[in-house]
């Protein structure tokens, strides 16, 4: 237990953050977090796509890191078509519901940018998945399977 103890302070000591800090960060989000969650492009999608298994839900919350919070939603879908047949939908959608290509991309990438939101289309490739821990899913390592992430400092 000392042990412990010993290491979490020398933690702080480095980071110069304390545990309350670190636990803090994310307190008071719950609205933003629901906000996220609720917004129009998470639940848009190419008509044959369909929620992942598992992944009905939109995932959404808060996570911290070395003081700034994120809150974040995110949204996975299986999808028999192309890839380049998710790229053209989310393009035209995102557009319609006022997302701008985010600046200094790759014109090929998915990363989109709306008041103090990102939102970036992900395709789930078998190395993606296993960084995911999300191990091997043939609905969504087949065809075009994707994640629609939306991320805001909190």
């Amino acid at each position: 237990m000392s042990l412990l103890l010993a290491t979490l302070l020398a933690a702080s000591a480095l980071t110069g953050c304390t545990l309350m800090d670190l636990a803090q960060d994310c307190e008071g989000t719950d609205a933003r977090v629901e906000e996220l969650a609720a917004l129009h492009i998470l639940d848009s999608r190419p008509d044959e796509a369909t929620a992942a298994r598992g992944f009905e839900e939109v995932d959404a919350g808060c996570w911290s890191d070395s003081g700034d919070a994120t809150v974040y939603a995110e949204r996975t879908y299986a999808f028999p078509g192309t890839w380049a047949d998710v790229a053209a939908y989310y393009r035209t959608a995102a557009r319609q519901d006022g997302w701008i290509p985010a600046p200094d991309v790759a014109p090929d990438d998915l990363s989109f940018v709306k008041k103090t939101m990102n939102l970036r289309i992900v395709f789930l490739t078998a190395e993606v998945l296993a960084e995911e821990g999300r191990g091997s899913r043939p609905d969504l390592s087949t065809g075009a399977g994707y994640s629609i992430n939306v991320d805001s400092y909190a």
